[in-house]
């Protein structure tokens, strides 16, 4: 689509989503993708050559914390917890049509 956006525009892109459209909402939407559009041109004629990529707003870093060693849970209890289980392993029911 080139140049503004028109009610016809609305309704082609309506049926493509499969969305059904009122003559108002086709209005509505269409004064709003309007804008939209024209706000896009806005910044597209905007000279940006000198301008490095912001690749976030803000600096990022990794916020880790020490590995501490600490008692981890019995695996007999937890596996005694469970619904169903088999050779030191949780049971599930089998996917995908596969047998157990």
């Amino acid at each position: 689509m080139s140049g503004r956006i028109g009610r016809d525009d609305v309704a082609h892109v309506a049926a493509l989503a499969r969305l059904e459209l009122d003559d108002a909402e086709i209005d509505h939407f269409t004064r709003h993708l309007a804008r939209i559009l024209e706000h896009a041109a806005d910044i597209d004629e905007l000279d940006l050559d000198d301008v490095p990529p912001t690749y976030h707003p803000v600096g990022l870093r990794n916020v880790l914390r020490d590995d501490i060693v600490e008692s981890t849970l019995d695996p007999a209890e937890v596996l005694a917890a469970a619904p169903d289980a088999e050779d030191g392993r949780f049971r599930v029911p089998p996917i995908l049509g596969e047998a157990p």
